[in-house]
């Protein structure tokens, strides 16, 4: 099994896309990338703590590549907003990939690339990070598979 992370908006609904895929084994939402170790939705969501809703892709290599959780995560999310995606606003909802080793660093700037080279986005900037993957903080339990629990269709906008 590998390890992808992922942030593009409300974990929620990321979540909700990557457990669709064949071969993703277990998704988990959460929260990376702050300079402090967080412990609550809420201080994550104020914004203070630097820290991305993540989500955290647990699947099999054998099934499912890297680069098509990349094509599903560009595909589910507008990755020319810095810090918002539709109506969830701030550094918490940026996009993000994080990477977990040099290969999925540089299959990641790959794809991106591609992205921009295909002009899907026009004239607008592609601001996606692609950083290391630091401490994976678990988000509360009601966030797992929350649109799944509470019947609710994905909350991310269609492009």
């Amino acid at each position: 099994m590998a390890i992808a992370t992922f942030g593009a908006g409300c974990f929620w609904g990321v979540e909700y896309f990557f457990n669709e895929i064949s071969g993703v084994k277990h998704t988990r939402c959460g929260y990376m990338g702050g300079n402090d170790a967080c412990n609550t939705y809420a201080e994550v969501k104020a914004g203070h703590t630097g820290h991305a809703e993540v989500v955290e892709v647990e699947y099999d290599e054998t099934q499912v590549s890297f680069e098509a959780l990349l094509n599903v995560f560009w595909q589910n999310h507008n990755p020319t907003t810095l810090n918002r995606q539709g109506g969830d606003i701030g550094s918490q909802y940026r996009s993000a990939i994080f990477f977990h080793d040099k290969q999925q660093k540089h299959i990641a700037e790959q794809s991106k690339l591609a992205l921009i080279k295909s002009a899907k986005w026009g004239e607008r900037q592609i601001v996606t990070e692609i950083v290391p993957a630091l401490t994976f903080n678990l988000a509360e339990e009601y966030h797992q598979n929350y649109l799944e629990k509470n019947n609710l269709p994905s909350c991310h906008i269609s492009f």
